[in-house]
């Protein structure tokens, strides 16, 4: 069985929204309102307001497809 990548991200976001997460769209690449990233790194920067306690939101369990760009240690797309 062959599958491409579309299919395999929407099998991923499919299993969890089947288990209770709500589907959450990738945000931008360029942080809107986070002046301390020049580049979105990770999944996690669209909830940092959430795990700082300065936003709500209407659900606990999230699954999403982010894009990103790492741009210096360990995981250094720029070099890659």
């Amino acid at each position: 069985m062959t599958l491409s990548t579309a299919d395999l991200r929407q099998k991923f976001i499919d299993y969890f929204k089947s288990h209770g997460h709500q589907a959450v769209a990738s945000s931008s690449l360029v942080p809107a309102d986070d002046p301390t990233l020049l580049f979105t790194n990770a999944g996690m920067n669209q909830f940092k307001d959430t795990f700082l306690g300065t936003e709500q939101r209407s659900y606990t369990r999230a699954v999403s497809s982010q894009r990103c760009v790492r741009a210096g240690g360990k995981h250094n797309d720029l070099e890659n």
